[in-house]
């Protein structure tokens, strides 16, 4: 019998703080993304899109439903599952290098498997000659580099990836969103990718998920059937890539209207 990779089964996550009223931040979430698949996530803010991931990630619990991976039951964190944070999360103490090596030595490689892991790395995510390199040296796009390659190095199945590029300057974004697809084609990852860009879904994803206004339920499940083999400036100008973000686009404006409790003509 066939399974999906990740299965997301009528997640809902009620928030209850001590004073006040509690938050339903995902009501009855399902989806479910096959091996190797590019998913992203979409939706206006607050709608629970980063608190879905770190349910994947087995960092919070569910109230109610599960995550299933391989047909197995999220219960914590695992290895299985890498996750890219904003915030460059790198440890300042430790070189290029040593934030590279950290997954590999908690895995108990030996010294020849984990200097052979960091230098493909390295060459993959263009960071020679900086190896030895500490955190506060590097500019955000290459600590956002770092971050990525530590977290690849360590090979998990599943990458998680919560607005990874959003606090980058757009030239930088866009060389990112370059390599990270490149990694894609070459690793065949399964990666599912939060993001607030409706042009980075599109052009990163193989299908776009839209989620309501909070509570966060799945609004809609957009295909991407697009070439993503051809070049970034040619991608954004076909025809498909612009009919796809402007449905996507649509989605994504009638939650946003509702989160700032407009009307259809008065906002965006």
């Amino acid at each position: 019998m066939h399974l999906p990779k990740l299965v997301v089964n009528d997640v809902s996550k009620v928030f209850k703080p001590i004073k006040g009223e509690p938050v339903v931040a995902l009501d009855r979430v399902n989806f479910s993304v096959e091996e190797g698949e590019f998913v992203s996530i979409v939706g206006p803010s607050g709608c629970g899109k980063s608190t879905l991931l770190y349910i994947i990630a087995g960092f919070i619990p569910p109230t109610s439903g599960e995550v299933l991976i391989d047909g197995k039951p999220v219960k914590e964190p695992g290895p299985d599952r890498g996750i890219v944070f904003q915030e460059y999360a790198l440890f300042p103490w430790r070189t290029v290098e040593g934030n590279i090596r950290y997954g590999l030595e908690e895995k108990g490689l030996s010294k020849e498997e984990i200097k052979n892991i960091v230098k493909k790395y390295v060459q993959m995510m263009r960071l020679e000659g900086f190896e030895h390199k500490y955190p506060k040296e590097l500019s955000g796009g290459m600590k956002q580099r770092v971050a990525l390659a530590r977290t690849l190095a360590y090979d998990p199945d599943i990458l998680l990836m919560d607005e990874p590029f959003g606090a980058l300057d757009a030239q930088t974004r866009e060389i990112m969103q370059e390599e990270l697809l490149n990694i894609w084609r070459k690793t065949r990852k399964t990666i599912i990718f939060v993001t607030h860009s409706v042009e980075e879904a599109v052009y990163l994803s193989q299908r776009v998920i839209v989620m309501t206004h909070r509570p966060g339920r799945i609004k809609s499940i957009i295909d991407v059937n697009i070439d993503k083999s051809q070049s970034r400036i040619d991608i954004l100008a076909s025809p498909d890539f612009i009919k796809t973000r402007n449905l996507v686009w649509s989605q994504v404006r009638e939650e946003v209207l509702k989160y700032y409790g407009a009307g259809s003509g008065s906002l965006l």
